[in-house]
This record gives structure tokens, C-alpha cells and sequence, in this order.
């Protein structure tokens, strides 16, 4: 379904670019709604969703490569600001007559720009000024009309601007972080430029995403899987402010969920929000199946299949249910090459909308989340008034612990692992909380992005009492993170790990030993299955 209504919109059309959700999100961040399209579509195509502006992101091609992607000529004639980035700046250029040239040394990493003159882009911005550059090629020659407003030592054309049509382009990335003042030049174009105003706020994402929901749901009904996690569980809050007892929240409770969480829910939904909610207690039927399972994928295979047998078990016992609401983000449209997303990106995820729906049963999905990304859907949360164990709640996979536990899944093994991530948990939330306290920032450049314990399938020898044991090691994993798609070990102090082992081994019966993994994602997995 449409998200929030708004009558200003930027398109970034995806040229393959690494960074091509990150503009996004950047120019969300300056409360400006934006989208992403895949780079081929028309013109007529893209003027159909009403944008106010085009931004062109990066590209791993070459623009003179025989496959290199293309943008319709005709989307420089529309009369919207369009802004370039890196291969956006070089399709720019060729396509209004330019050229772009194999440079004889690329640019990868921090540069210096030097401005040239006057330039509605970079006002305000330093004479000089350090710069993001990933590049081999780079324009040689402007077209008709265009300024050089920018150079670096190895690029003649690190920015270039033709302010009578309105259009603008970088070699470098203003996107991110590294270059410090690329948030100043969104600003600038947004609204200098194009006139915008930074009107996207979430009190009125929230008003908008209400009234739509009861104008689709009316008089029907809805029903959620309710995982406890935060798309799910902001979906919940969102559906019980627009239509109340209308929607029932199913939790089923495979018995694979961190210590304590199946109660935090069932409070949270029970007492904070105004819906039916029904708790299906399954554990001991996830037990059956999972008995002597080893194999990783057969254990997600049992567990996905059976949730869907539990959820549509209670589903068809409710009457009047014309509605799935479910917690699909932008992210899983964006990867899953759905819809109007950046269409040259390989696909990535293909699990999404793919609901195995039983024989004579369906219902309409709603999902009211998927233009949002996921710092977004923890700010509607915390506005819709979910307690921050929730908002900011660890990422989590769906089969639970049973791929954190290897090997087999039994009864002691869930109770050590559950106590030790328990004991993981505290730690390193309040490690995380207190450089928030000294920062200011959720995620200051020392805190740890996801954190958790893991059961291996052996045991070692230890001393404890004097005495010989032969007991279960635990690892520890914490890393730094923005995505998931990369991911780094996090370089937590010496006390916060020598804590955290001196309390699992002396407060977890059957752990003599703990391991911290210092492996970078790639080559590994943050999940060990």
C-alpha cells in the first residue's frame, strides 16, 4: 500500500550504485520524501509519480561499456532540477554531448576538492575541502553550457553545474560521511535549488499512514504475525491506532526466543496496545520436529514451514479477516528487485510476499512500512510509543536461537545459550548505553551494532573448584554494522569482554570457556548458520 502522502518527492534513479539507498535515506534525512527507480525508465515513466526533483546516483560501469546502463535523453528536458553523482555526473555529460575520459590514476578514498568560482551547489561550503572519490573515469570535457565548479589534483571535473537548466553533477560522493560537507550540498539543492521544504516529519508520516489504513481496512478485519521484532511490531502499534480491535496479532512462540521475550511481548500488546492479541504456545511441538536436526537449512525449513501451519490455524478460525498486515521495509523491496526500485541491482532476497497460503485462503496484504527504512520504522515506533526494548531491539533471525545453537536443538542447550545471551545482552547494552549517554548518538562510532551468543556443538576441558570439568564453550559475536551487508568485529574494551566471560562462566551452569569470534563479514556471516 502508499505510505505517507506528500506532495514533494525525489526520485534517485539506481544506477547499480553501492550507495544508492544511502541517497535516499540521506535526503529523508533532511525531511524530504524520496524513491528509488532502476535507472531505464522513461521519462513519461518517472514525470507519472510527480517528482518535484531526479537525483542520478553511482555505478560500477563504464559509460562508454557496450551494457553500460543509460538514462532516457529526455529526462534533462522535463524542467526538474537533476543532480549526478560519480557515473550519474558521467552519463550526464555524455549524454548532453560531453565527454568522459579514462583518467591515467583513479581516485578512490579521500581527495581535496578545490572550488572554482561561483556554484549554487557548493555555496556556503570550504574554498577546499576533503572529498569521497571512487572513480576511474571522469568527464574531460563539460557540455555546451556547463561550468567547472570543482577540481581535484587527478580530476579536472570533480563538479560541474549548468544553472540555467537546473542541473548539477559531482565526480565525488556527497552521500557519505566521508565527505563532510556532502550533506551541506544535499541542502543546497534541496532547498536552494529545487525550492523544497523539509515537510516529511513523522507526525505527519503518521497521520497520513492512519487515515489510509482505515480507508482500506473500512469495516473489515486484519491479521498480523507479531514476531516481537521492530518491523512487525511497529506494523502493530501503527494498525492498533488506525483500526483498534479490528486487527488480531498472532505470536506464535516456537520456544527459540531470547530469555524473557515471549512476556515483553505479550505485556507490551496486551497492556500498551489496544488489540486482540492471541499467543500460540508451540514450543513443544518445534521440539518434536527439531529433535536430532543438525542441518542448518533444514532446521529454517521446519521452522518457516510450521509457523505458517500455526499462524493460518488460527487465522481460519477468526471470521471477517479480509487483510494480512505484514512488516515488509524498503530494504526487502529494494533487494527483492521488486516494484520501482533500482532494477540493475542483482537480486538479493526473494523469502518476501512469498506467504504459502493454504488451499481456498487468502487475504489482501497491507504494507504500511514498505517505503520506510529501518532507522525510519524505529522512529515510528518510538513516536507511536513502543518501549525502546522494542524500537531498538537486536536483530534477530526468525528461526531464533536454533542456528545460534549448532547441531541438534535440545532442552539444555536452548537453556545455556538463552542464559548467556541474557547475560551478553546486559553487558553490552549497557556498554552501548553509556557511550550514548557521552555521545549523544545510538550509533556513535563505538557502539556495537548487533551482539549475541552462540553454542557450538563441542566441549573442552576447564578447572572450576579445583576440579576438572568438561563443559560447553560459549562464543561471543559483536560487531559494527550500519547494514548487514558488510560488517566488522567490534573492538569492545578489555574489562567489557573479561566481564562478560568472568559472568557467563560463573553464572551458566555446564560453560567452562568463552571465545570471542573476531572475523569480519566477509569472509564470514555474522549468523554462524
Amino acid at each position: 500500500m502508499a505510505t505517507a502522502s506528500t506532495d514533494q518527492k525525489v526520485i534517485v534513479l539506481d544506477f547499480g550504485a553501492q550507495y544508492g539507498q544511502l541517497i535516499a535515506r540521506r535526503v529523508r534525512d533532511l525531511h524530504v520524501y524520496s524513491e528509488i527507480m532502476p535507472c531505464d525508465a522513461s521519462a513519461e515513466e518517472i514525470m507519472a509519480e510527480h517528482p518535484s526533483a531526479i537525483i542520478l546516483s553511482g555505478g560500477p560501469a563504464s559509460v562508454y561499456a557496450e551494457d553500460a546502463p543509460k538514462v532516457d535523453p529526455k529526462v534533462f528536458e522535463l524542467g526538474l532540477p537533476v543532480l549526478g553523482f560519480c557515473y550519474g555526473q558521467q552519463i550526464m555529460a555524455v549524454t548532453l554531448g560531453g565527454t568522459v575520459g579514462h583518467t591515467e590514476k583513479g581516485e578512490y578514498g579521500h581527495a581535496t576538492l578545490t572550488r572554482k568560482g561561483e556554484s549554487r551547489l557548493l555555496d556556503g561550503t570550504p574554498a577546499e575541502q576533503q572529498v569521497w572519490m571512487s572513480h576511474r573515469d571522469a568527464v574531460s570535457a563539460v557540455p555546451e553550457g556547463f561550468t567547472v565548479t570543482g577540481t581535484t589534483e587527478t580530476c579536472p571535473v570533480a563538479s560541474m553545474e549548468c544553472a540555467s537548466r537546473n542541473l548539477y553533477a559531482t565526480q565525488f560522493h556527497p552521500e557519505v560521511r566521508h565527505t563532510p560537507h556532502g550533506q551541506d550540498m544535499l541542502s543546497n539543492f534541496l532547498f536552494k535549488i529545487c525550492k523544497l521544504e523539509p515537510n516529511w516529519t513523522m507526525e505527519g508520516i503518521i497521520d497520513s499512514m492512519v487515515a489510509d489504513i482505515r480507508a482500506k481496512v473500512g469495516d473489515d478485519r486484519v491479521i498480523l504475525a507479531l514476531s516481537g521484532g521492530v518491523d512487525s511490531s511497529v506494523v502493530a502499534a501503527l494498525m492498533s491506532r488506525a483500526v483498534g480491535k479490528q486487527v488480531t496479532c498472532v505470536f506464535v512462540n516456537h520456544g527459540l526466543l531470547r530469555k524473557n521475550e515471549p512476556e515483553q511481548v505479550e505485556e507490551v500488546f496486551t497492556k500498551q496496545f489496544d488489540v486482540d492479541f492471541v499467543h500460540v504456545h508451540a514450543e513443544e511441538r518445534y521440539a518434536k520436529l527439531l529433535d536430532g536436526v543438525t542441518e542448518p537449512e533444514q532446521k529454517r525449513r521446519i521452522i518457516g514451514t510450521q509457523f505458517w501451519k500455526e499462524f493460518f490455524a488460527v487465522a481460519q478460525q477468526l471470521d471477517g479477516v479480509k487483510f494480512l498486515a505484514q512488516g515488509t521495509i524498503y530494504p526487502d523491496i529494494i533487494e527483492s528487485g521488486a516494484r520501482k526500485t533500482g532494477g540493475k541491482a542483482s537480486t538479493i532476497k526473494s523469502h518476501h510476499n512469498l506467504i504459502p497460503f493454504p488451499e481456498g485462503v487468502h487475504f489482501d496484504l497491507i504494507e504500511p512500512l514498505d517505503h520506510f527504512f529501518k532507522d525510519e520504522v524505529r522512529a515510528l515506533g518510538t513516536a507511536l510509543g513502543l518501549p525502546d526494548h522494542i524500537v531498538y531491539r537486536q536483530p534477530f533471525p526468525g528461526p531464533g536461537l536454533a542456528i545460534r545453537i549448532i547441531g541438534a536443538v535440545t532442552p539444555e542447550k536452548l537453556e545455556i545459550l538463552k542464559n548467556a545471551d541474557a547475560i551478553v545482552r546486559e553487558e553490552l547494552d549497557a556498554y552501548n548505553a553509556k557511550l550514548f549517554e557521552e555521545t549523544g548518538e545510538r550509533n556513535s562510532e563505538h557502539s556495537v551494532w548487533q551482539y549475541f551468543a552462540v553454542l557450538p556443538d563441542i566441549r573442552s576441558v576447564g578447572v572450576m573448584g579445583d576440579e576438572r570439568t568438561y563443559a560447553r564453550p560459549i562464543i561471543l559475536r559483536a560487531v559494527e554494522s550500519s547494514d548487514a551487508m558488510t560488517a566488522d568485529w567490534a573492538k569492545l574494551p578489555y574489562d567489557v569482554l573479561g566481564k562478560i566471560s568472568g559472568r557467563i562462566v560463573a553464572e551458566v551452569p555446564g560453560v567452562n570457556r568463552v571465545a570471542y569470534d573476531i572475523t569480519s563479514k566477509p569472509p564470514a556471516t555474522i549468523e554462524w548458520e
